[in-house]
């Protein structure tokens, strides 16, 4: 089936929906607050998103091993369309379908998890308040010290889904989300973070808590991406009810002669 532009939201929700888990970040760029900044391709069931609202254009495109040669495919044929510079969330396995055409110049293994086992959020006391645009200055802050190289939105505090652990005043403690979708009921938690000095006293999981109590009534799915090596925040979301779902790879892409 030849590749297509597709612009047809309940089509590619249906096609995006039999694996919510798998694809949490998608169908949540499916939303408003998302879907202006993308662009979507089809090709039969394969599916793959350039998301053009960060820095660097993002390349999403994942499958399950028995599915991965429909998708190979379709990554082909997008080779002559894609940016010259572009970073990219892959199944493992598709990215060969890339590299003629592009130099990989980072690769880092990582993992997708959702929360399976909601009911271990009880044994952490969720903690926070929550955080909109009046307090973008602090949370800029706390990443510049905590969390330098984020994938954090200024937009995404409009959500209402950003919470805040302060410490004599001082922002110590973020937890928040890179997609919510009430209308496609996904979430995916993200730029989690707590500054050097208080780490080992349970803020994390205490604003991640608080994070998905307040998601509780609006999705079916809360999601997360964290690298393979993370030992510790995948300890984290363990013991929070998070299961290991899939594994994908991050890259980092240029067109040959650029």
């Amino acid at each position: 089936m030849p590749v297509r532009a597709e612009h047809d939201r309940a089509v590619l929700a249906e096609l995006l929906g039999r694996d919510p888990v798998l694809h949490a970040y998608e169908l949540g760029d499916l939303d408003d607050f998302f879907w202006p900044y993308t662009s979507w391709f089809r090709s039969g069931d394969a599916v793959a998103l350039l998301y053009h609202g960060a820095d660097l254009p993002t390349l999403l495109a994942f499958a399950r091993p028995a599915d991965t040669a429909g998708l190979s495919a379709l990554l082909g044929e997008l080779t002559s369309v894609l940016p010259a510079r572009v970073y990219a969330h892959l199944s493992p396995g598709v990215e060969s379908a890339l590299v003629p055409a592009f130099r990989v110049e980072s690769a880092a293994a990582h993992r997708k998890m959702a929360l399976t086992d909601p009911g271990r959020l009880a044994s952490v006391r969720p903690a926070g308040v929550p955080l909109g645009r009046d307090d973008l200055p602090a949370v800029e802050r706390l990443y510049a010290a905590a969390y330098p190289g984020n994938w954090f939105d200024p937009r995404m505090l409009d959500t209402g889904r950003y919470v805040g652990i302060r410490d004599g005043g001082e922002l110590v403690a973020v937890a928040g989300v890179h997609v919510w979708s009430p209308v496609y009921r996904v979430a995916a938690l993200g730029n989690v973070t707590t500054l050097p000095r208080v780490r080992g006293r349970g803020l994390a999981a205490a604003a991640v808590a608080a994070v998905c109590a307040g998601l509780r009534d609006s999705v079916d799915h809360v999601t997360l991406n964290v690298r393979a090596d993370n030992t510790s925040a995948v300890r984290l979301y363990e013991r929070l009810g998070f299961t290991a779902v899939a594994d994908y790879h991050e890259y980092r892409l240029t067109v040959f002669g650029h």
